[in-house]
């Protein structure tokens, strides 16, 4: 009997690909892009600055209350669905903000369509696409997905602010609801697939996925799951919430997101109190944006070849020793080495993330176990900008700021390098 012939390229680089262009279009959604906006905005309606604000507050809150529904719905759906369905409530809000009469008109769609439907098509519902699809290759399939990220925040905010001058703001929402059925809604819906079990495929492109993955030339594996016994085990949500290792994994990433929110909100200023002008101080968070995209992908690569928790602790100390040497200089060389090591050290923090839940979950339950973990970092990104805030104006700067960002990278780090794959209840633990 002839066995059929593989395809040439694995179907799991089409889910790849359709979750790059998803990425782009996610930057429709961010606070960074309303941002460019929030003038001509308020100044219309009527708003001030600090109600404006409340509405991002209260987009979080939405995006976290509906993610542990979300992952179920992903366990059992897969995302196509999901996402074909995020994109046409995302089309609808991002057209009826064009028609907005007053601010709470456009606060309520943004609260019950945007950022819902957010929720239904972004980073989340991709990257556990993706993780579903690949398992020796996982860190670079999802760090080259998330290259759409890093391309669109590199260039949304210039995009958006020509368009304001040309179309205006009402006209650009429009525009957006086109874009999401172009880079969203069409590619998900012809491209996008639960998992490659369902095509008679196995995760990678692999004839036997449970086959273990060859040795480095110094005779090592990297620490990553392998075979049926840890990517093929169900969580329910009582058994995910009991495991220690949820609970550590979570405390580390949302402890971080923390500073990342409050300090990414505030770098321009910080830059610029130390004497620089507001073009150098720009020019300085370019070089942070552009080795932030320019490095996911290398993190990825680093995830397969040593164990993710080390990749993911070397992380947190390259970003905390370019907080240092940002804070022990103000020459604007030595800026710019503080932050390209800073930004590539972030770069990773999205990839790795996402690495380290798929490799000690596994796949099938990856939606459910996401979308319970979600919601804290939500919040606590949310609390970052005004943490960095107050304690700027109770200080006067952000030394204490960012000296307690860093000791929560270096602990964060350590407690990284704690984390131990969880063992289902009744089944022998696998080699971490």
């Amino acid at each position: 009997m002839q066995t059929p012939a593989r395809p040439r390229i694995f179907y799991g680089w089409y889910i790849v690909a359709t979750g790059f262009l998803v990425q782009v279009a996610c930057a429709f959604y961010l606070s960074s892009t309303l941002g460019v906006m929030l003038k001509a905005i308020t100044a219309e309606m009527g708003v001030s600055r600090g109600t404006f604000s409340l509405m991002r507050s209260a987009e979080l809150v939405a995006y976290a209350g509906v993610t542990p529904w979300i992952g179920s719905l992903l366990d059992r759906h897969g995302a196509r669905r999901l996402m074909v369905i995020g994109s046409i409530i995302s089309v609808a809000g991002f057209v009826l903000l064009g028609y907005a009469r007053n601010f709470w008109e456009f606060a309520a769609v943004r609260v019950a369509l945007v950022s819902i439907g957010h929720a239904f098509v972004c980073y989340f519902v991709v990257n556990v696409a993706i993780s579903r699809w690949f398992i020796r290759r996982r860190g670079r399939a999802l760090a080259i997905a998330h290259l759409g990220q890093g391309v669109s925040k590199t260039t949304i905010a210039l995009a958006v602010a020509y368009l304001l001058t040309v179309i205006g703001w009402r006209s650009v929402w429009i525009l957006f609801g086109g874009l999401v059925v172009v880079l969203a809604l069409i590619p998900a819906a012809l491209w996008m697939r639960r998992s490659p079990e369902d095509m008679g495929l196995r995760p990678d492109g692999d004839p036997d996925y449970a086959a273990a993955p060859a040795p480095d030339r110094r005779g090592r594996t990297a620490s990553r799951p392998v075979g049926p016994a840890p990517e093929d085990v169900t969580w329910t949500r009582q058994e995910a919430l009991h495991t220690p290792t949820f609970w550590l994994i979570t405390f580390i990433f949302s402890t971080v997101d923390i500073g990342i929110a409050g300090f990414n909100l505030h770098v321009l200023a910080y830059i610029s109190d130390l004497g620089h002008s507001m073009v150098a101080a720009a020019s300085v968070a370019t070089v942070m944006a552009a080795t932030q995209l320019g490095s996911g992908l290398l993190w990825g690569f680093i995830s397969e070849r040593v164990s993710v928790r080390r990749a993911t602790a070397l992380m947190f100390v390259v970003q905390a020793v370019g907080l240092v040497v940002a804070m022990n200089t103000g020459g604007l060389l030595w800026l710019y080495v503080a932050f390209f090591l800073y930004g590539s050290g972030l770069g990773g923090a999205h990839v790795l993330q996402e690495v380290m839940w798929a490799n000690y979950f596994g796949r099938i339950s990856l939606g459910t176990v996401r979308g319970l973990s979600l919601p804290i970092p939500l919040l606590c990104a949310a609390i970052g900008a005004p943490f960095f805030g107050y304690l700027y104006d109770y200080t006067g700067n952000y030394d204490l700021s960012l000296i307690l960002f860093i000791g929560v990278q270096v602990i964060c780090a350590g407690l990284t390098l704690l984390v131990r794959r969880p063992v289902k209840p009744g089944r022998a633990p696998a080699v971490s």
